[in-house]
C-alpha cells in the first residue's frame, strides 16, 4: 500500500469531484433570503469532503461513476451537513471549521430548522431521482446515529461507558454514515450484492478506525480534525477509548480519583491531569493498536476488487485517517 497525500488520494476524480461540488451547491438553492444567506455561510465552511469523496471511489471501484453516484454524494454530504449543524445545538458549540457556528449566529431556532431543511433536501433529491435504495440506507443511518447520540448523551451523564458500549455509539455516530457513503457509491454502480456487502463493511471498518484516531488525538494533538480544542472530550465528560483503557488498566483507587475529577466543577487542571493518567496507563497505545486493527479489517474488504487508481485512493484513505496528527 502506497501512502499519498489527500490530494494524491482525490486526484482520480478530481474532474467528478469538481462536478458534485457545483451540484451540491445547486441543491441548497432556496427562493428564501434567509435560507440563502445561511447556505452560503455553510459553503464559505469547506471541509475535506470525505464523505463525498468516499461514494465517488465508491462508485468507480464498483462499476463506473454515473449521475446516481452524485445524487448519492449530494445526498450524504446534505445529511452530513444537517447533523453538524444539529450537533453544535445540541453541543452549545461556538465555532465550526474556525468559523463561529450557525446557532452562534443566527442562535438555535434558526440552526435547527437550517438543520431540518438540509436534511429534507436531501431526500427530496433521492425521492426526484427515484433513488428508493438510497432512501432506505439513509433512513436506518439517521436512526443509528440518533441513537448513538443519545445513548452517548445518557451514558455520560453517568460515567459508566465501557468499551463495549464505545464501540456501539462509535458504530452509530461515526461509522453508520462512512458506511453508508460506501454503501450507496457501490449502489450507484452495481447490483452485485457481494461487492455492495464489502463497501459497506469497508465504510464501517473506516469509520471505527477514524473515530478513535480522533479520540486519541483530544489527547496527544493539537485540534482534531473536527476543529476542536486539545481536552475537548474530557471537558464535556465524554469516556473514549483511551480514557476507558486507562481506567480499566491503572489501580483501582487512582480510577476513581479520575472519574471524581471528571465529575468535578474543576477546569483548570481537569485536563492536564487527565491527559497525564491516560499517558501513564498506555492508553493512547491501547487505542493506536486498534485503530491500525480497524484498518486492516477495512482494507481486507477491498481485496476481491482488481487494483485500480480507484482501489489505490481507497487504500491510501485508510492510511490518511489512522496516521494524521490533526
Amino acid at each position: 500500500m502506497i501512502n499519498k497525500s489527500f490530494a494524491e488520494i482525490t486526484h482520480p476524480i478530481e474532474d467528478e469531484l469538481s462536478k458534485f461540488n457545483e451540484l451540491f451547491k445547486h441543491s441548497l438553492k432556496s427562493k428564501v433570503t434567509l435560507v440563502e444567506l445561511v447556505t452560503r455561510y455553510i459553503l464559505k465552511q469547506k471541509g475535506k469532503k470525505i464523505r463525498p469523496i468516499l461514494v465517488l471511489l465508491s462508485s468507480d471501484l464498483c462499476g463506473g461513476i454515473s449521475e446516481r453516484s452524485y445524487r448519492g454524494a449530494t445526498l450524504v454530504e446534505l445529511l452530513h451537513t444537517a447533523t453538524l449543524v444539529h450537533d453544535d445545538v445540541v453541543d452549545n458549540a461556538e465555532t465550526r471549521r474556525n468559523f463561529p457556528s450557525i446557532n452562534a449566529v443566527w442562535k438555535n431556532k434558526i440552526a435547527v430548522l437550517m438543520g431540518d431543511y438540509l436534511l429534507a433536501r436531501g431526500l427530496m433529491l433521492a425521492v426526484d431521482g427515484n433513488d428508493f435504495d438510497f432512501l432506505r440506507v439513509i433512513t436506518n443511518t439517521v436512526k443509528r446515529m440518533s441513537e448513538g447520540e443519545l445513548l452517548q448523551i445518557s451514558k455520560t451523564r453517568k460515567l459508566d461507558i465501557d468499551e463495549e458500549t464505545y464501540f456501539r455509539i462509535i458504530s452509530d455516530k461515526t461509522a453508520s454514515l462512512l458506511s453508508t457513503c460506501c454503501e450507496i457509491g457501490a449502489r450507484a454502480s452495481t447490483n452485485d450484492e457481494n461487492k455492495i456487502t464489502a463497501m459497506k463493511g469497508f465504510g464501517e471498518n473506516l469509520g471505527i478506525a477514524f473515530q478513535i484516531r480522533d479520540d486519541i488525538l483530544d489527547f496527544i494533538g493539537t485540534k482534531n480534525i473536527f476543529g476542536k480544542p486539545l481536552g475537548a472530550d474530557i471537558k464535556e465528560k465524554k469516556i473514549t477509548l483511551p480514557l476507558i483503557y486507562a481506567l480499566k488498566n491503572a489501580p483501582k483507587d487512582e480510577s476513581i480519583k479520575i472519574i471524581n475529577l471528571l465529575k468535578s466543577k474543576e477546569r483548570k487542571t481537569k485536563v492536564d491531569v487527565v491527559i497525564k493518567f491516560v499517558k501513564m496507563y498506555e492508553g493512547i497505545e491501547y487505542s493506536e493498536k486498534v485503530a491500525l486493527e480497524y484498518s486492516k479489517a477495512a482494507l481486507s474488504k477491498l481485496e476481491q476488487f482488481q487494483t485500480s487508481e480507484s482501489r489505490l485512493s481507497l487504500e491510501s484513505l485508510v492510511s490518511f485517517v489512522v496516521e494524521r496528527k490533526n
